[in-house]
């Protein structure tokens, strides 16, 4: 069992308060809030936003709504204000977080390990169409986002999607995000072994928990028991990946203090094998420590990676064994790399139980709600009531019979979800970007989805695995830096002296095979005019000069730099 929460609280002992601020860790006696949002967290439990929302805001409409509820608490709900439309990229860092708001919400919808019924699918759609323009993107943390949604119409929201068992609880906020699993858990043939009854104890835990909703910020999640390591287990703030212990058999390594933003750092092995049982007990604990011991004094170090980084993978596991397990934990052995690169389960692949799933590629995530109802009648009229998200921004259908695998392929194309997707189609992710974001200082999902059209014409023969991440800004949502080749949107000059959009290039970032971040050029920055020229280029270059059977991120490290410019 994990320790005993450490936040203050009035019933306690009062704990002796150390007159030096430190990093605002609470373990050390810093209760005082040492910024704005320690401070409204401190004056109201993130929760609680839910009543008023519901019984104040959504009655009186966006200007009854508090600040501190409106760019805060709400987030503990799944709640973004969007951008207002017509505000370029240059004036983000520029204006007031009120000069920015639009009077409409973003809205995720947590799939925890990207686990959906085609009922579930076809309210999600529903819901899309009715309150959302038509929004349902698919996010790299297996989400579903809207946009376009009124305080008026989040309780009826809320009571459609917990009729089928979703729910917005903590899919933003300094809390437990959204928890990432394989999206074939139980069902792949080569699985080590199935997470899902660890995942659902973890659920249990901390969902609605107001012991892990004041964490000191976003605390992400991912478990896996495929031998694929398919959830990017190298960038959350802790990890459960499947190994085989050689005299415990099935279980999991532990991973702690991954994550990216404007400060990437790969997460770290206590070297510990953990059996399925145990899992809750270590994730508690872990949620526990980064609660107590982390960061509160500063927001940009406010991420469990710098505890982690400041104590090491030796003092981090003395701490959660001595303090908020009170037992010893296994050493065990490292997952095996994958055997192959490409981990996001496109194709049509074969089930344990010798029915077929099926995944297929959007367009960097942008689907709609008609869409969606679409595939889930689809699913259904080819036996199946499972569908899965997966941490590529793709989406797989269960249980297929063998006999109705190329009618549900052709269904899929039919509706532009291709299952033999491009290597452009199939790598290339985007963020959600200017349209929405207001973070963002460039576009992102239609430059995404104009270049894979480009490329594919461009370069009709190219077939090897390849990842192309575009973001809107430094803060890295989408994986900027472990990508072959990562986009990080800002304002460049062209050609004329003009100030527009474009991208700094980072250049051979991994994940799985060989883990590391991409190089950056000096000076390497590109127009998105210019975008599928430089790639073409590149992509080229690479075709001309790889050594047999080498991939795009070894090329890139040792390439020189006019190679890669």
């Amino acid at each position: 069992m994990a320790a005993t929460p450490q936040h203050p609280d009035a019933s306690a002992p009062r704990r002796k308060v150390s007159r030096h601020r430190g990093e605002g860790q609470w373990a050390a006696g810093h209760f005082t809030p040492l910024n704005g949002n320690e401070q409204f967290k401190k004056d109201d439990d993130g929760l609680n936003v839910r009543t008023r929302i519901e019984t104040i805001y959504s009655q009186r409409g966006f200007d009854s709504i508090d600040p501190n509820d409106l760019r805060g608490r709400m987030r503990w709900w799944g709640l973004y204000t969007q951008r207002k439309p017509g505000i370029d990229g240059g004036k983000t860092a520029i204006l007031e977080p009120e000069e920015l708001d639009d009077r409409y919400f973003m809205l995720r919808v947590r799939i925890d390990g990207g686990a959906l019924t085609t009922r579930q699918l076809r309210v999600i759609g529903e819901i899309s169409q009715e309150f959302a323009r038509g929004t349902a993107d698919i996010t790299d943390r297996q989400n579903v986002q809207y946009h376009w949604i009124r305080i008026e119409d989040v309780p009826e929201i809320w009571q459609r999607l917990e009729a089928v068992g979703l729910s917005t609880v903590t899919a933003c906020g300094d809390t437990p995000r959204v928890m990432i699993a394989s999206p074939v858990a139980g069902i792949a043939e080569d699985e080590i072994i199935d997470a899902t009854p660890a995942l659902e104890e973890m659920k249990r835990r901390v969902l609605n928990n107001k012991a892990y909703s004041n964490l000191p910020r976003k605390f992400k999640t991912a478990i896996s028991g495929s031998p694929l390591l398919d959830v990017v287990h190298e960038i959350n703030d802790v990890a459960f990946v499947g190994v085989r212990h050689p005299e415990h058999g099935p279980g999991f390594d532990v991973w702690v203090g991954g994550g990216l933003s404007t400060n990437p750092k790969l997460g770290v092995r206590l070297g510990a094998w953990v059996p399925i049982d145990e899992v809750p007990d270590v994730y508690e604990g872990v949620i526990s420590i980064f609660r107590d011991y982390g960061y509160r004094r500063l927001r940009n170090r406010a991420r469990l990676k710098f505890l982690v980084a400041d104590w090491g993978a030796e003092k981090f596991r003395r701490v959660l064994e001595d303090e908020y397990l009170g037992r010893a934990l296994t050493d065990g052995p490292a997952p095996e790399q994958p055997v192959q690169q490409w981990r996001d389960h496109i194709g049509v692949h074969r089930q344990r139980d010798g029915r077929y799933y099926v995944g297929f590629a959007p367009r960097v995530g942008r689907v709609d709600g008609a869409t969606l109802t679409k595939v889930a009648d689809l699913a259904e009229a080819h036996g199946s009531g499972r569908v899965r998200t997966t941490v590529e921004q793709k989406m797989i259908i269960l249980d297929v019979a063998q006999d109705k695998v190329e009618s549900l392929v052709e269904g899929l194309e039919a509706l532009d979800l291709t299952a033999r997707p491009s290597s452009f189609r199939r790598g290339t992710m985007a963020c959600t970007g200017i349209e929405f974001c207001k973070l963002a200082i460039v576009e992102t999902k239609q430059r995404g989805s104009q270049l894979i059209d480009e490329l594919e014409r461009r370069l009709p023969d190219f077939d090897e695995p390849i990842t192309i991440n575009l973001n809107g800004c430094p803060n890295a949502c989408a994986r900027i830096q472990v990508a072959d080749i990562g986009l990080k949107g800002q304002l460049v000059l062209n050609d004329a002296g003009e100030q527009v959009e474009g991208y700094q290039v980072h250049l051979g970032g991994a994940l799985g095979l060989e883990p590391g971040f991409g190089r950056k050029v000096r000076g390497l920055k590109v127009t998105s005019d210019e975008l599928p020229d430089y790639i073409e280029r590149v992509l080229k270059r690479f075709q001309a000069e790889r050594t047999p059977g080498e991939r795009f991120a070894a090329w890139a490290e040792r390439a020189s730099e006019e190679a890669l410019s």
